[in-house]
């Protein structure tokens, strides 16, 4: 039986970050996830509800829904590098190796690393 919506509903949204923040590191990604999609919605223009709620995603195996949520982050944060480097591994995981290298290469590039 799944838990009533209210429950992740319920608080302020201070409240709600901190619960989601609880499940994703008790590695309860798809709940954090649940919490994590309101708050990302109603906060649109902060980077951090939506960029846990990709890894959430990730981390449960939402690879589409972690796809789609990283590409509207670098749509509005191109020069997160951590983004690029999720969305290239995210990629891989789908089987789409060589569209994930040009992210994959920005990530590294962004951090420093630069091939020899």
């Amino acid at each position: 039986m799944n838990a009533p919506t209210t429950y992740f509903e319920h608080g302020t949204a201070a409240e709600r970050w901190a619960r989601a923040g609880l499940f994703f590191d008790a590695k309860e990604y798809a709940t954090a996830a649940r919490i994590l999609e309101t708050l990302a919605g109603e906060a649109p223009e902060q980077l951090a509800p939506r960029l846990l709620l990709a890894r959430a995603y990730y981390h449960s195996a939402q690879l589409s829904r972690a796809e789609h949520e990283l590409r509207a982050i670098l749509e509005r944060w191109p020069v997160e590098d951590y983004a690029q480097l999720m969305l290239g591994r995210t990629l891989e995981r789908l089987g789409r190796a060589t569209e994930a290298r040009p992210y994959l290469r920005m990530a590294a590039a962004m951090a420093g690393e630069f091939p020899e």
